[in-house]
């Protein structure tokens, strides 16, 4: 019984470690829409500003491949079982 409980709520935990990756979805969105209207205003700037785009999505996306790595360790190493 306990192994259960254990495991539903890793499955929950996991679950909500995943909405982690909302924020960065939407972030990176928007930070490619002003990215493309920045070169759409000064297309000679097109380098700079595609490679500042690419370093603060890349630097946003680690928050969600943080939760994705707990949802993983939740589901298929989970140092709780072990206890029991």
């Amino acid at each position: 019984m306990e192994r259960a409980i254990v495991l539903a709520a890793s499955a929950i935990g996991a679950g909500i470690a995943m909405i982690a990756g909302v924020g960065p979805g939407i972030g990176q969105g928007y930070a490619a829409g002003q990215g493309a209207a920045a070169v759409g205003r000064n297309p000679g700037a097109r380098g700079n500003i595609m490679s500042t785009m690419l370093l603060g999505q890349a630097v946003a996306e680690t928050t969600g491949l943080y939760g994705f790595a707990v949802a993983i360790i939740l589901l298929y190493a989970n140092p709780l079982l072990g206890k029991l």
